[in-house]
């Protein structure tokens, strides 16, 4: 064999051992992860061969599933009060994939996870379907219409979040304008259409602003900004006055800091004081002498700059609320009234209240009770843990004492129950680069407990971006207030 012939030979030889490898690595290596890839039309399938089990809530299914004739698809996802519960379930649909539960527990729910193995055996023996689990939810039905119904009559974007303080039960998750996910559930064009429509809308009916999204949280997170001074020593009696003007200067800046309820009352006014009437000075001189990084340490034991909140399940996520690095004191002082570059959750709010009423002991949030095989069986059961201690009973038990005089006698009111300790605290957080560019957010969180020890913490977050309403007409107070109070009724009175 000439030299060329021979060189020809090896490069073919080389080829065919590279084929070889990379037919071997894609068998024996990557089989599994191709097999299982969400692009794998097979998996597609096999995902909606059969019916999926349902995801539960206050002990009914909010979902089901529909014969498709005619389709390679046997079976689709059916929705029960869509839009209401969408932030919760999320959607499986046959094109657009899967979100939130639907997606972290296919497994279960189309009957392939590895625990349903010996389920899946027996009814290959009796001749049965693949049947898939339940996820059992810990949403409270009333409070999540409550929470619905109250942002929709008002029209606006917006979020409620209730959560157990004892155990960390979410017990509403409330996202608007929400969506129907099976408007989108089956593989049509006109279906695909729905879906793009929604994804374009610029009220993001698609997003999840309780989990997802986050704002500055105005006079709210005040209530944190008290805690630290009291946690820290900064603040030892809510009842002794102050040292801060009315209006409060800021550090190294020519800008003065006033409040709506007017110097007069707010100058020099105690811890107390200043929270009943949401005076500014008082918070902004907290946050200065705490120092940031007091401040960010108080605001990260309460859960800011994580990544992400997760269950032991891993079914709860949310975008990390942030109490920023390297604040200059100005920008400190700012974060004490919830402005600046500070931004939170509709979640991470409804967490420090929730931390507060449990004597300062802040519990991982959870939104999957159970998990059930086909025959009813348990195959895995969520148990309530403690995830941080923020602060101590008595620094808890303090911001509780003045957010329930503010429920009594200052802005907060309009979350009043009979026969219900309330607390409460109002905000309303301007936005944009001028901060009169854009109405500003209204923010609302409480909680309320009954006699027995039962109790409820809430956030509402309302964007009214979309509200036919006047700039002075925004408040907290007015908006979110009587949310609030919906959602606790529902969940106490029951």
């Amino acid at each position: 064999m000439n030299r060329p012939l021979r060189h020809i030979a090896i490069f073919c030889g080389l080829l065919m051992l590279a084929l070889l490898i990379r037919a071997n690595w894609l068998q024996f290596v990557k089989a599994e992860e191709l097999a299982n890839d969400d692009k794998n039309r097979r998996v597609q399938i096999k995902q909606f061969a059969t019916p999926r089990g349902d995801i539960v809530v206050g002990g009914a299914s909010v979902t089901g599933s529909a014969v498709v004739d005619g389709a390679e698809f046997k079976f689709k996802r059916t929705y029960k009060n869509g839009p209401m519960y969408a932030p919760v379930t999320g959607y499986a649909s046959q094109t657009m994939g899967m979100s939130l539960l639907e997606k972290t527990y296919d497994g279960v729910l189309s009957g392939q996870d590895d625990r349903l193995a010996f389920q899946r055996f027996t009814d290959i023996i009796t001749g049965k379907e693949r049947r898939g689990g339940d996820v059992i939810t810990t949403i409270d039905p009333r409070a999540q219409e409550a929470g619905y119904k109250g942002l929709t009559d008002l029209g606006a974007r917006g979020s409620v979040v209730a959560l157990d303080p004892r155990t960390g039960k979410v017990l509403a998750l409330v996202s608007t304008p929400s969506y129907d996910p099976g408007s989108f559930a089956g593989n049509t064009f006109k279906e695909g259409d729905t879906f793009q429509a929604l994804d374009d809308n610029k009220g993001k009916p698609m997003a999840n602003r309780a989990l997802r999204e986050t704002f500055p949280p105005g006079s709210t997170f005040k209530i944190l900004t008290a805690a630290a001074a009291l946690e820290h020593g900064v603040v030892t009696d809510i009842d002794a006055a102050s040292d801060a003007v009315s209006p409060y200067p800021l550090p190294q800046s020519t800008n003065e800091v006033g409040s709506e309820a007017g110097n007069a009352v707010c100058n020099k006014a105690s811890l107390k004081t200043a929270m009943q009437y949401s005076c500014n000075n008082v918070f902004l001189d907290a946050a200065v002498k705490l120092g940031q990084d007091r401040m960010r340490e108080t605001a990260e034991k309460f859960g800011f700059n994580e990544d992400v909140y997760s269950d032991v399940f891993g079914d709860l996520r949310a975008t990390a609320s942030l109490y920023p690095q390297d604040l200059d004191k100005p920008g400190t002082a700012l974060t004490g009234m919830g402005q600046g570059s500070l931004t939170s959750t509709p979640m991470q709010m409804a967490m420090v209240t929730a931390a507060l009423v449990n004597d300062g002991k802040l519990m991982q949030p959870y939104i999957v009770d159970e998990l059930r095989s086909p025959d009813l069986s348990t195959l895995e059961k969520n148990e309530p843990r403690v995830m941080s201690e923020p602060v101590s009973s008595g620094t808890a038990a303090k911001v509780r004492e003045m957010m329930e005089h503010t429920a009594k006698e200052g802005s907060a009111k309009k979350a009043l129950i009979d026969g219900i300790t309330v607390g409460g605290k109002t905000g309303t957080a301007q936005r944009g680069v001028d901060v009169n560019d854009q109405v500003p957010y209204g923010w609302f969180v409480s909680y309320g407990k009954k006699p027995d020890g039962g109790s409820v913490a809430v956030a509402v977050f309302i964007d009214p971006t979309d509200m036919d309403i006047s700039r002075q007409d925004i408040s907290g107070g007015s908006l979110g207030g009587p949310i609030a109070r919906k959602v606790m009724k529902a969940v106490l009175e029951q």
